[in-house]
């Protein structure tokens, strides 16, 4: 296989964190209406909020250092 699986199990107290707001949520799984996006080698995440502002440049593929 050429895609490397991502080990999501952790501590119990980890929590997901928004890479442009900083908001989190408890666990290691996001909530199903954040988007996953990966950037330079890494996943990010972004809350819902985040996600509804930057929609157009998102689904434009605009560089997230432009918006």
């Amino acid at each position: 296989m050429d895609e490397e699986t991502q080990n999501t199990e952790g501590p119990a107290t980890a929590r997901v964190t928004c890479a442009r707001c900083g908001a989190s949520a408890d666990g290691v799984t996001p909530p199903p209406t954040w988007l996953c996006s990966v950037e330079k080698g890494g996943r990010q995440y972004l809350c819902e909020a985040c996600a509804r502002t930057h929609i157009r440049a998102i689904e434009g593929r605009l560089d997230s250092d432009w918006w």
